[in-house]
């Protein structure tokens, strides 16, 4: 986990539809019945226990927790103490410090992280972003948190729409620190009830429904797959290994997890990054003027540098 540096998403193999279903009908990790919430918790876990995650997570991966959370983290990594074998928070902790366990800060990280999001989500961003695409020949896209993949796909969706394309003139690169849902962005799988919302014609035109023991599944279809490119990586990392100028980054709901002089770091190697008509979209309840000086508002949640005329 200490390694920060971007690094490509491995393909799925090619049994991957069989795996995925296998893991569908197994459904989520068994909570124990000694969750968080009960008088007696399974593990001993202390003020300074959650202080020591506090840190550590903040220190790795930039995410500030508010003292409010330290329910959700005992019931998070209570799980990670389950699967390394481990009997106290001070253990693990301890080891995880030491990197006694092989792998374990990558687990730590994504058990911590919180992945909420849809397709066209927050949708006054994506006409904007078509608009934007009509201008140019081509795109260079920048999807700097891309949770499971549903915003990726939106953004290719849009800009195939665009382009009146499934293969459009654009390079998309869509990252995230958390490596679990990148492998499930990858695959492109989701439950049909993520898509009811998108008109039939979409649906038609970039999804696959899924037939006997995939039924009730769809997936992205593979054109729009190829279009983007998945890679892990920290924002908080030195390398970020990618290759600007682009002429879009989004960076939505991410901000709110940083503390403000984390967030200024970011920005300000954002912009180095953007052309000098490039937008960047931010998450609605974000405000980046606060802390950048080089950014003027473009529209809603719409952000162009500020030298921009």
């Amino acid at each position: 986990m200490r390694d920060t540096t971007a690094s490509p998403l491995a393909h799925p193999a090619a049994s991957l539809t069989a795996s995925f279903s296998a893991r569908s009908s197994a459904g989520s990790p068994a909570v124990s019945s000694a969750s968080a919430s009960d008088r007696v918790k399974e593990f001993h876990f202390t003020r300074q226990d959650f202080d020591r995650v506090r840190a550590m997570i903040r220190d790795c991966a930039g995410i500030a927790l508010a003292d409010g959370k330290q329910e959700m983290v005992y019931s998070r990594l209570a799980r990670r103490l389950r699967a390394t074998g481990l009997g106290s928070f001070t253990d693990y902790l301890d080891q995880l410090e030491r990197n006694a366990l092989a792998g374990e800060w990558q687990a730590f990280t994504n058990a911590l992280t919180t992945n909420l999001t849809s397709f066209f989500r927050e949708p006054h961003h994506f006409p904007i972003l078509a608009q934007h695409a009509h201008e140019r020949a081509s795109l260079s896209v920048w999807c700097s948190a891309a949770s499971t993949g549903e915003e990726p796909y939106t953004i290719a969706m849009t800009l195939c729409d665009a382009y009146g394309s499934l293969t459009p003139p654009v390079n998309i690169v869509a990252t995230d620190i958390d490596t679990d849902v990148l492998q499930t962005a990858a695959q492109g799988i989701y439950p049909a009830e993520r898509v009811r919302s998108l008109p039939a014609e979409q649906l038609r035109k970039y999804f696959l429904k899924g037939k006997g023991s995939q039924g009730g599944l769809v997936r992205v279809r593979p054109e729009l797959r190829k279009l983007i490119d998945f890679r892990q990586l920290n924002l908080l990392g030195q390398d970020w290994s990618l290759k600007p100028p682009f002429d879009i980054i989004f960076c939505r709901n991410v901000m709110i997890y940083f503390d403000k002089p984390t967030q200024r770091q970011i920005l300000s190697r954002f912009v180095t990054l953007m052309k000098p008509d490039a937008l960047l979209f931010a998450g609605h309840s974000e405000n980046f003027l606060y802390v950048s000086d080089a950014l003027k508002l473009r529209g809603k949640t719409v952000y162009e540098l500020l030298g921009r005329r």
